[in-house]
């Protein structure tokens, strides 16, 4: 019997060759716009993460100074004295990291642990000509922060590793070369906040997309920065570390923190709307996705109802001849199955050439030279389950109904 449902099933479907076409064309749409969809946003939330993390690592160990300086004076035991201050005084409290090579090592023994970079910023003046503006110097490792951040591939000019060779190299963000109207090869001078000038030559420009850092960065050696600060040779501010996986790195932090007393913050800590973005874009294109095939699931539904409306007189014929409610379930089921499985198989593909069609669409803009798509084999896999469970119950909605036909009052009418 169910060789001969499957038969039945198939004769219908043929019987009707542009109606099938529709339904199919429907599925596809369906699934080829939740593809589409789901690899944009993707593709966008690795963008706006590749953009951030340029800048900022996964973990960061710095010394959290506290916020209040105590006054150190004995409580009174006598309820009625009143100790008054005048012209209190702050502690110095010890700044930055004293011992870089020691934590360092505490964050390379964790296993999820990929790169590590020591970092040394200060807030310094810049000077060109009579142009003169603020931003932040960061002394790096250089082959450290390039294993970090990636950063020789951002370097829209000169080369990132003469700053190992030259003292005086200095890298320029892009904005804030523009700002002081600097160019490769200039010389411009740096003035700290006691007071310290010193004269660089510009060896790259820098352009990391992120626009607030761009108008604000500028690098050199971590030696030199040291010397110009007159900090030892085991002085930073903060130790950087890049993890396995970015989503896990407060886990991370929290295994590492007793091992040290400086203070290790997952960037989740510092940029939670960051994350709530992603949250909120993946939240979007899932509803997106998810109606658009659920007005697909409405189109067979409507075309397999009025595929039981018309063959009407056959199914009242079948069931007298002996065919059960569960094989009229199975002839309708299958049809609207098949539709789903055409529909499915070929929006896979579309979905996946619209992608790549967008994916070579010229988009400048910051860092990126084209539309962010992302291939994500999940993607497919969500699109053809969900295409089937709506076809699935598009089509068994009126198959149930045909399997209640009486048959003697369809043949009567």
């Amino acid at each position: 019997m169910n060789y001969t449902n499957y038969k039945i099933s198939w004769v219908h479907l043929t019987s009707r060759i542009r109606q099938l076409i529709v339904a199919v064309l429907s599925v596809t749409f369906g699934i080829s716009m939740y593809i589409f969809m789901n690899s944009f946003m993707n593709g966008v939330n690795d963008a706006q993460t590749e953009i951030t993390f340029t800048s900022m690592s996964h973990i960061k160990v710095y010394n959290d100074l506290p916020q209040k300086s105590p006054l150190f004076l004995p409580h009174s035991m006598m309820s009625d004295t009143l100790i008054m201050l005048s012209n209190p005084k702050r502690i110095n409290y010890t700044e930055g990291i004293r011992n870089v090579q020691e934590v360092s090592d505490i964050l390379m023994r964790d296993k999820d642990v990929k790169a590590v970079s020591a970092q040394l910023s200060e807030n310094v003046f810049f000077r060109n000509g009579v142009t003169k503006v603020n931003g932040v110097l960061y002394g790096v490792n250089v082959e450290d922060d390039d294993r970090l951040f990636h950063t020789a591939q951002y370097l829209t000019e000169g080369d990132l590793f003469q700053l190992t060779k030259r003292t005086d190299g200095i890298v320029l963000g892009t904005g804030l070369a523009d700002k002081i109207s600097a160019k490769l090869e200039d010389n411009i001078s740096l003035t700290t906040s006691e007071g310290v000038t010193r004269i660089f030559k510009v060896v790259g420009l820098i352009e990391t997309g992120n626009a607030g850092v761009d108008k604000t960065k500028a690098i050199i050696s971590i030696l030199s920065a040291r010397q110009l600060l007159s900090k030892n040779r085991s002085y930073a501010t903060e130790i950087l570390a890049n993890v396995s996986d970015y989503n896990t790195a407060p886990e991370i932090a929290q295994r590492i923190q007793p091992f040290t007393d400086y203070k290790v913050e997952p960037w989740q800590e510092g940029n939670s709307q960051l994350e709530s973005a992603n949250v909120l874009r993946d939240i979007l294109a899932v509803v997106v996705s998810l109606t658009i095939l659920i007005v697909a699931g409405f189109g067979i539904y409507n075309i397999m109802n009025m595929t039981v409306n018309e063959k009407m007189r056959e199914i009242a014929i079948l069931k007298a001849m002996g065919f059960g409610g569960n094989d009229i379930v199975n002839i309708f089921l299958t049809q609207s199955l098949i539709i789903g499985m055409l529909g499915g198989c070929v929006g896979l593909f579309l979905g996946y050439l619209i992608s790549a069609i967008v994916d070579r669409i010229p988009f400048k803009i910051a860092s990126l030279t084209d539309l962010p798509i992302a291939y994500i084999p999940t993607d497919y896999f969500m699109a053809l389950f969900f295409g089937l469970i709506i076809t699935f119950v598009a089509g068994y909605l009126p198959a149930r109904r045909a399997s209640k036909i009486d048959p003697v009052d369809i043949l009567r009418g």
